[in-house]
């Protein structure tokens, strides 16, 4: 392949036989420069606009204000669960542990602050359960006659005696109620639905 000495190529030499016309400069010009056609028009570059961009995030910003309003609601049905369970879980410990250690245990609940306590005879011993964020101790049941219901209500839990037939109901933000009831006659807390009217 003869060169001269500044390095460019014969005519013999240039792709497909074409001659030192101004096509060949051009196709060099263009394999130097993709953005340039055959034509040496500038060719436009692919991209995304601001329109498809406010577009997409716009369909983006719909599915989700479509689709928080169900997981909040599934979020807070899992807190309410979570929360009653745990109660029943509290209650049946109280029912245990003055069972198996023979000592008189007493449950506190505190409905204004939204947590329960035990309390027993053997120093150092006490057990909280404080409520998750977003539900709260509606009241204790049986009521009392001529108590507050935001005030603490305590029942002591003695060992070889009845259990105390109480219930705590719950209430979440959306209104939903349970309650978790100490049945007397086994001794075993049940967790169960309200239906508000």
């Amino acid at each position: 392949m003869p060169t001269s000495s500044a390095g460019k190529t014969s005519k013999q030499s240039l792709p497909h036989g074409r001659g030192s016309n101004g096509s060949a400069a051009r196709e060099q010009a263009s394999l130097v420069n993709p953005s340039r056609d055959r034509k040496g028009a500038i060719r436009g570059r692919r991209g995304v606009t601001l329109v498809e961009m406010v577009v997409v995030v716009a369909i983006i910003a719909l599915i989700v204000g479509l689709s928080f309003p169900a997981a909040s609601a599934g979020l807070d049905n899992v807190r309410m669960v979570a929360a009653s369970d745990s109660v029943a879980t509290f209650l049946n410990a109280a029912v245990n542990r003055a069972e198996r250690h023979q000592q008189p245990v007493e449950l506190v609940v505190y409905p204004q602050e939204g947590r329960l306590a035990l309390y027993s005879n053997e120093p150092g011993f006490t057990k909280e359960l404080t409520m998750p964020d977003g539900v709260t101790i509606e009241g204790v049941l049986p009521a009392e006659e001529s108590g507050d219901a935001s005030q603490p209500r305590r029942f002591l839990f003695i060992p070889g005696a009845t259990v105390p037939g109480i219930s705590i109901q719950l209430k979440n933000r959306r209104d939903a109620h349970r309650r978790v009831h100490l049945d007397p006659m086994t001794g075993f807390p049940r967790v169960e639905n309200v239906e508000t009217p």
